[in-house]
């Protein structure tokens, strides 16, 4: 039997990468910590052939327990369910001879600083950016190259939006690294993060994400969703579409920038998450590329839209097996995430309608939780999912829907 082993199951793309190896018949090895595997839902946990608990703090360390555990188990594959883990899952794919990216480009599918130099050397289409230890350096760094504010500034390997605010003015950059390096440690598993911080170009335009399948270099684009962002000075994402309103000609420009980004990380073997903008007609720029699954039930959304499974795709690739990924559906399904209108103590949410077209609602909060504002996507409380026959139909039933929800919230 096909063997995998999949480092971090934790999370809503964890639980489908699980369900899909189920599916297609490959036994599941886990890699996670104890304290963590206690927090798994059953569910998960019946899907899972065999853990290893490894002590993710030194990542080098973890490398080599992983690699050993590999060998021992024998498993023909590699994948992670979890963003922080992408360049050690290529690292540990590749010591073991299984299908992976380029090893030598391992920090760059994770580690923003190192993504945008490779970007850069391979002329990609990014934002330009500088990068730094502090303000001082990053102000130093900011005027050296000529860029103009307003500016993003974000840490180097943090996720989830956090962290990240634009900055309008030279006097507001001291506050936004102190912002940006509030998080030296990734959660739940003490990694310890890249502290510098980058000073990105603000580009305007739309922003989409791109989901990919990579197989022996050659790529197959699988979705295009369509991202909605809070439109102030922080980045939170609100809601994901698939698939996106696109011309052929806007659809192109997107592609081939990512295709760009794909070939600067050395993609080889695996799927690929970007995020990119289209700034202007015949203009993109990519944001960041994640070899990993989406969040976000993107990949549930993928599914719903077009029949195809992300997940088993990544499997498939991992285990050097041809991936499936021609549609079987033409539909659209979007998710729009639940808020607190400021930060204070979560009470609930009413008015979740009952609807054909809700396919999946949760709220995951506590009531009595403290909440923050809603800047970075921890301050979530829920999500919706919608379905329908198209995109514009399925953007005005998501709009309809958290109209109708309220978050009750007790401000200080």
């Amino acid at each position: 039997m096909t063997k995998l082993l999949l480092i971090e199951a934790n999370g809503n793309a964890g639980e489908d990468l699980l369900r899909a190896a189920e599916a297609l018949g490959v036994r599941t090895y886990v890699a996670t910590h104890a304290d963590l595997y206690e927090k798994y839902p059953q569910s998960s946990r019946d899907l899972i052939a065999g853990t290893v608990f490894t002590d993710f703090s030194d990542l080098e360390q973890a490398r080599k327990e992983l690699v050993a555990y590999g060998r021992e188990t024998g498993v023909d594959g590699v994948i992670t369910g979890w963003e922080f883990f992408s360049g050690l899952s290529t690292l540990v794919a590749a010591d073991l001879g299984l299908p992976s990216h380029d090893p030598a480009l391992a920090d760059a599918v994770r580690n923003k600083r190192a993504m945008a130099e490779a970007f850069d050397q391979a002329g990609a289409p990014a934002p330009r950016t500088v990068t730094g230890p502090d303000a001082e350096v990053l102000a130093a760094r900011i005027a050296e190259a000529g860029l103009d504010y307003p500016l993003v500034v974000k840490p180097a390997e943090n996720a989830g939006s956090i962290g990240v605010s634009i900055v309008r003015e030279a006097a507001g950059l001291a506050r936004a690294v102190e912002f940006a390096q509030g998080w030296p440690f990734e959660f739940p598993h003490g990694t310890p993060l890249d502290n510098s911080v980058l000073a990105q170009e603000y580009v305007g335009g739309v922003e989409f994400s791109v989901e990919s399948a990579v197989v022996d270099g050659a790529v197959r684009h699988i979705a295009v969703t369509q991202k909605f962002t809070t439109d102030d000075d922080s980045r939170a994402e609100l809601g994901h579409t698939v698939p996106a309103e696109l011309s052929s000609g806007d659809r192109a420009t997107l592609l081939a920038g990512v295709e760009a980004g794909l070939s600067a990380l050395g993609f080889r073997h695996g799927i690929a998450h970007t995020e990119i903008k289209l700034v202007s007609p015949g203009v993109a720029k990519i944001i960041e590329i994640g070899a990993r699954p989406p969040g976000d039930h993107i990949m549930k959304l993928v599914r719903l839209a077009t029949g195809i499974s992300e997940a088993a795709a990544y499997i498939d690739i991992a285990v050097g097996k041809a991936p499936s990924l021609d549609p079987t559906e033409e539909r659209a399904a979007a998710i729009r995430f639940l808020t607190p209108p400021s930060a204070g103590v979560f009470r609930g949410v009413s008015g979740v309608p009952e609807s054909e077209h809700v396919v999946e609602a949760e709220v995951y909060a506590e009531p009595g939780k403290e909440i923050g504002d809603p800047t970075d996507n921890v301050a979530r409380v829920g999500y919706v999912i919608v379905t329908a026959g198209s995109t514009t139909e399925v953007n005005e039933l998501a709009n309809d829907v958290v109209g109708a929800i309220t978050v009750e919230v007790d401000r200080p």
